[in-house]
């Protein structure tokens, strides 16, 4: 999505939510600067993603909850054109 990013991932009870969204957040951002702002080092004091997460545990409806994620993107668009009246 243009403004959010949706995943469905598996976590070790040995692990911590926070820790492990604090990883992904920090590896996607490095790479996303070097691979579209032409950066190599030095991301010192820059922000890409927001402060905040969303979680939730899935249990017995993991499958309600991968379609959700993948149909996301044409939910958002049908809602965009409701809202619009297009």
């Amino acid at each position: 999505m243009k403004d959010h990013v949706h995943m469905c991932i598996s976590i070790p009870a040995k692990l911590s939510v926070s820790n492990v969204v604090w990883y992904i957040k920090g590896k996607s951002a490095i790479s996303t600067a070097r691979n579209f702002a032409g950066k190599s080092r030095n991301f010192t004091g820059e922000n890409f993603w927001a402060r905040g997460y969303f979680v939730s545990t899935v249990g017995l409806d993991e499958a309600m909850v991968r379609a959700y994620i993948q149909n996301q993107e044409k939910e958002d668009e049908r809602y965009d054109q409701l809202r619009l009246g297009v």
